[in-house]
């Protein structure tokens, strides 16, 4: 993991709310999006109205592959960035080992 990324874990401070959940959508031209939220099925909506993120507008329809809930923002924060790192085949295989999990 970068160095950042363990500052920001450091920081983090104990006790906090886990209420954040990060997921992955999968796009109508089979790419990926990967979002942090307190409400993943609220926030679909908005992405499958064409409200949410600029990238989902123009990559309708949206279904979601991935979730991992119980996460505070900070750590929802840095999984986010983590997963969007990783190459398009370390996605599909988070994907295909987890699917939609719940923490």
């Amino acid at each position: 993991m970068k160095p950042k990324y363990i500052k920001m874990i450091r920081g983090m401070r104990k006790g906090r709310r886990r209420e954040w959940s990060v997921y992955i959508l999968k796009c109508g031209d089979g790419s990926f999006y990967t979002g942090i939220a307190k409400d993943v099925d609220a926030r679909i909506e908005k992405h499958s109205a064409g409200k949410g993120a600029a990238y989902t507008r123009t990559h309708l329809p949206v279904a979601k592959v991935y979730q991992q809930d119980g996460l505070t923002r900070s750590a929802a924060l840095v999984r986010e960035a983590q997963i969007k790192s990783f190459p398009r085949p370390q996605k599909e295989r988070l994907i295909q080992e987890n699917g939609t999990v719940a923490d």
